[in-house]
């Protein structure tokens, strides 16, 4: 952990910071791993939250810049508790205890190397559950390399196809290319998904895509681009959930719902592709009662 931290490159930023001296970089997270929340959310997709719920631990900071986050007051704004590789394996464990499903990390990335340590720690202890990588995709190949064995699934977003709306939205250049590289690196891991008799994902990949209003034909260039380029076994979860939180008041384009008929078209492409597995949104979705109450619970 020590020498990937003293000169940190975890992500595609590069930054080169030493972060046991305390510096950071674009996503201002230091030495220490923090947390905002952990719980047994019940709002994730069927196959990850079941009935007992995915045991959903939200990480501190974030490597890219989304003005439209729900969750901007973790990943903005820097809400949070720093925690040990102790605590966070503790926490993954009184999850366990909970009955969850399964130990889903938020926003994981830039924690990589403490996560490795606590997954091992944890699984010494008796922590027997599958691993969720619930990321932004924004990843290096070499890093995502390091966790080989250690996650069970991938649950990646496919954020933007065209470079100028990622770094006009998320500040975040390169974005397609840096995510579809990690994506199909994220694939040749964990392959396609795998579930247990109640429909409980227990291995494999499920590719995350936000539809962003005025925007569609960007989420079709991504769904073409994944059946292209993966197998029909792997399932895209399509969202309709956007709504206009943190700045994005900033941006008239994107200051609104989505529309029905927006989504509805991006389901139909769905389809036209061959595309055959995956989750879909109903309406009613985009509402804040999805939004988790950041409150350092089970930290």
């Amino acid at each position: 952990m020590k020498d990937l931290l003293e000169k940190c490159n975890l992500c595609p930023r590069q930054c080169g910071v030493n972060r046991l001296a305390g510096q950071t970089g674009v996503c201002r997270a230091a030495r220490e791993v923090m947390v905002a929340k952990a719980f047994a959310h019940k709002w994730e997709e069927p196959c990850i939250s079941g009935e007992k719920g995915s045991g959903t631990v939200f990480f501190t900071h974030c490597n890219i810049r989304c003005i439209f986050c729900q969750n901007f007051r973790i990943s903005q704004e820097g809400f949070g508790k720093a925690v040990t590789i102790d605590e966070l394996a503790g926490i993954f464990l009184k999850l366990q205890q909970k009955g969850v499903h399964n130990i889903n990390l938020v926003t994981p990335t830039i924690y990589t190397p403490q996560i490795i340590e606590t997954i091992k720690l944890a699984k010494s202890l008796g922590l027997s559950l599958p691993i969720v990588w619930n990321s932004n995709a924004y990843e290096n190949v070499e890093t995502l390399k390091t966790l080989t064995g250690l996650v069970d699934v991938y649950l990646p977003d496919l954020k933007y196809f065209d470079d100028s709306t990622a770094i006009k939205y998320s500040g975040a250049p390169n974005y397609f290319d840096t995510a579809t590289r990690a994506i199909m690196e994220m694939f040749s891991q964990v392959g396609e998904p795998i579930f247990d008799d109640n429909g409980i994902i227990k291995k494999g990949l499920i590719i995350r895509h936000l539809v962003l209003p005025g925007h569609k034909e960007d989420s079709k260039k991504i769904l073409k681009w994944i059946s292209e380029n993966l197998p029909k076994g792997v399932y895209i979860s399509l969202m309709s959930q956007y709504m206009p939180y943190y700045k994005a008041e900033s941006r008239p384009e994107i200051n609104r719902r989505l529309s029905a008929a927006e989504y509805d078209e991006v389901i139909e492409y769905f389809f036209n592709l061959g595309l055959e597995n995956g989750f879909m949104q109903e309406e009613g979705a985009a509402s804040e009662e999805y939004v988790p109450n950041f409150d350092l619970g089970g930290v």
